[in-house]
């Protein structure tokens, strides 16, 4: 209710400053980019609330109205024409090479700050001003690719949204049958890693008394979930997804179960790409999860292997045979999974590929080539195990041949497993998945001798 009191009182002051500016409908003005440029350096000259807020209002308004060629330009001028004053921060520089102080850090800093940081602060004042940054931003992402001078300001855009969207800001919510319908609506269309069929489908995840699912929101946006997580509470750790999703399933009840499950995280904010929160996320429902069901003692993923098979198709960095490609081929098969013996075969090969691919495969920047395990070996997980056929939906065959890895979330071992990872770039594996990348050593060995 507060939130909405306030965004009722920014809205009223947003109409009067209208008034006091002499504009009328919103729907009667119309900009073009160079426009929208004259009315922020307008927003920057300092005017009253009430006419700032309208200003900033109607910057977002008439953005939103630009072609994505209108929005280009509006994004390179405020690449060139709006970074730090440079006749102020000339004179910071001389006043701090004269006789450095800390008064004159201080001015130095702000002195270099761009000011289109300034700008992006007075329209989030704008009701649904942080919102509209935040799709600023996506759209940004979407015309960047290839204009290098367009990177100094998302990088400003960054710093500001990383401040705004900190984790003391964010309020987690569980979500379930309740939630109001917009939200819900949001759940199934963002859904990443599972689709979500329908209303039906929805239901059978977040209602029976198994299944969880927590979001975090933002004060600014609370009815846009930013990013959120689906929980399944099970007996044992789980192999596979089929049987966590199927309609049919008996649910588990709450005294036996010991295991959570995290089997799918997704993100519904394109404009916040870069600013993480997944992992406090996790966190956050783990300490739900205990203080609600004290016996749970696993907190464990159930997660995709997005980019293994590219890798493979690629010829990646470690050599296969003639023999093995051909029995690779099988894969383009379908329904090559109901084949118990080129099955078989194929998990002799794979599952140790596999292996391979967390252990010691590494971009040419020196990462995981893998961004899931990349994220929750972050994070403080271990590579528990990999599990054969563990997906057999189409997109898990086509990306993974299958395959599915579970990442386990052992809380006396998070901080030193992330510190591991992120001093050493060491990835913290289980016996079983250490033993397959033997196999593999030993397949290599092989290749060479022959």
């Amino acid at each position: 209710m507060a939130n909405a009191f306030f965004a009722d009182l920014l809205s009223t002051i947003s109409e009067r400053g209208r008034t006091l500016l002499g504009r009328g409908d919103p729907a009667d003005s119309r900009y073009d980019a160079s426009d929208l440029l004259e009315l922020c350096e307008a927003l920057l000259s300092g005017r009253g609330e009430a006419s700032g807020v309208t200003m900033a209002r109607e910057v977002l308004d008439g953005y939103r109205d630009l072609d994505a060629e209108g929005r280009l330009a509006f994004f390179q001028e405020l690449a060139n024409r709006f970074g730090p004053d440079q006749e102020r921060l000339k004179q910071a520089i001389e006043t701090w090479r004269d006789e450095p102080s800390d008064a004159d850090a201080s001015d130095l800093h702000f002195a270099s700050e761009p000011r289109r940081q300034e700008l992006f602060r007075r329209l989030n004042r704008a009701p649904g001003g942080t919102g509209g940054l935040v799709q600023m931003r996506s759209d940004l992402l979407d015309l960047i690719k290839g204009r290098g001078e367009l990177a100094a300001l998302d990088r400003d855009v960054v710093h500001l949204l990383s401040s705004w969207f900190n984790r003391g800001f964010l309020v987690l919510r569980k979500i379930d049958w309740s939630t109001p319908a917009n939200i819900l609506e949001q759940i199934i269309r963002y859904e990443a890693v599972h689709e979500i069929r329908d209303w039906d489908d929805l239901r059978r995840r977040i209602d029976p008394v198994d299944r969880r699912c927590y979001a975090f929101f933002h004060p600014a946006m609370p009815d846009a979930p930013l990013i959120f997580v689906e929980v399944a509470l099970t007996e044992t750790i789980p192999a596979a997804i089929a049987p966590l999703l199927a309609e049919q399933r008996q649910p588990v009840p709450t005294e036996r179960a010991r295991t959570a499950v995290f089997y799918s995280i997704s993100n519904t904010q394109r404009g916040l790409g870069g600013i993480s929160f997944g992992s406090f996320l996790i966190k956050q429902v783990v300490e739900e999860l205990r203080r609600e069901l004290p016996k749970l003692d696993t907190f464990v993923t159930l997660s995709p292997v997005p980019n293994f098979m590219q890798w493979v198709k690629e010829g990646n960095d470690v050599p296969l045979s003639d023999d093995e490609r051909t029995l690779l081929e099988n894969l383009d098969k379908p329904d090559w999974f109901e084949n118990a013996e080129l099955t078989a075969q194929l998990r002799a090969v794979l599952e140790p590929l596999a292996a391979h691919y967390f252990l010691k495969a590494r971009t040419s920047k020196g990462r995981l080539m893998d961004s899931v395990a990349r994220f929750h070996l972050g994070n403080g997980a271990r590579l528990e195990r990999i599990n054969w056929l563990g997906d057999l939906s189409p997109k898990g065959l086509r990306e993974s041949a299958g395959i599915m890895v579970n990442y386990l979330y052992r809380l006396d071992d998070i901080e030193k497993n992330h510190e591991a990872y992120a001093n050493q770039g060491e990835v913290i594996a289980s016996s079983a998945v250490k033993k397959l990348l033997k196999t593999e050593g030993r397949r290599l060995l092989d290749m060479r001798l022959g």
